[in-house]
C-alpha cells in the first residue's frame, strides 16, 4: 500500500449567496502518495483555487473527506485547522508574502515561533535558507533581493516547519522567465533528493510538465489525470 499523505473523497464545495448556492467543486476525489510531485492545472474559475485552500486547510470542504497526512480535517474547527495548517502545510504563493520589514532570516524564522518553538529557531531558519542557495542573504530585506530570491526565502519559510506537503499556488506567477526556472529547479530537487511532497497548483501547462502526474481540473470537476512520461524519467 502507497503511503498517502492527502485522501480527497467526494468533495464538495458550495457558496451560499443570499438564496442562490455557487457550486465550486462538485465531487472530486484523488490521492497523492508520499514524495510525489503532482500538479493540479485548470482555467480561471475551474476550482482549482478552492481546492488549493481545502488543501492547505484554510476553508472546509462542505461534503465528502479530506485526510491530510492521517489527520481528517473536514469536521476540525478554525483553531484546530491553524494548527494543522502550521504543522503540516508548507505555502509557496505567487506573491512571496514576505513581511517587507524583516530580514529573510526573520521571515523564515517566523513559522517556528508561530508553532511555540523557543529554542533552536534560529539553526533552523539559517539551515533552510542555507537549503536554498541563500545562506549569504540572511540579513537581506525582500526589497533587497530580486524575485526569484525572494521566492526562494519563500520556498524556505514554508520547509522550515518539515511540513507533511509544500503547496505552491502559482509559484512563478510573478517571476521572469530565468527565475522561474530556477525555482522550478529547486522545487524539483528538493522532491527528488530529499522527497519533499508538493503540489502544484497552476494554469501554466509548462509548470504542470515539472509533475510526475497532473490532475486536470473544469467546471468543479476532475476532468482526467495524466502521468507526465518526462518527469518521470528524470526522477528514475
Amino acid at each position: 500500500m502507497p503511503d498517502l499523505v492527502i485522501q480527497v473523497q467526494e468533495v464538495t464545495k458550495i457558496y451560499r449567496m443570499g438564496s442562490v448556492e455557487v457550486p465550486a467543486l462538485r465531487g472530486v476525489s484523488f490521492e497523492v502518495s508520499r514524495g510525489e510531485l503532482v500538479a493540479i492545472m485548470g482555467p480561471s474559475g475551474s476550482g482549482k483555487s478552492t481546492l488549493m485552500n481545502i488543501l492547505g486547510c484554510l476553508d472546509r470542504p462542505t461534503s465528502g473527506e479530506y485526510i491530510l497526512d492521517g489527520q481528517p480535517v473536514a469536521t476540525l474547527n478554525d483553531d484546530q485547522l491553524a494548527l494543522i495548517r502550521n504543522r503540516k502545510v508548507g505555502f509557496v504563493f505567487q506573491n512571496f508574502n514576505l513581511l517587507p520589514r524583516l530580514t529573510a532570516w526573520d521571515n523564515v524564522e517566523l513559522p517556528l515561533r508561530y508553532a511555540g518553538m523557543l529554542r533552536g529557531t534560529r539553526e533552523k531558519a539559517r539551515a533552510a535558507l542555507e537549503a536554498v542557495g541563500l545562506g549569504e542573504r540572511l540579513h537581506h530585506k525582500p526589497n533587497e533581493l530580486s524575485g526569484g530570491q525572494q521566492q526562494r526565502v519563500a520556498i524556505a519559510r514554508a520547509l522550515v516547519n518539515n511540513p507533511a506537503i509544500i503547496l505552491a499556488d502559482e509559484p512563478t506567477g510573478n517571476l521572469d522567465t530565468r527565475s522561474g526556472e530556477e525555482v522550478m529547479a529547486l522545487l524539483v530537487s528538493l522532491n527528488r533528493d530529499q522527497g519533499t511532497t508538493i503540489v502544484l497548483v497552476t494554469h501554466d501547462p509548462e509548470i504542470a510538465a515539472y509533475a510526475e502526474r497532473v490532475i486536470h481540473i473544469r467546471d468543479g470537476r476532475i476532468e482526467k489525470i495524466t502521468t507526465n512520461r518526462a518527469a518521470e524519467e528524470v526522477a528514475a
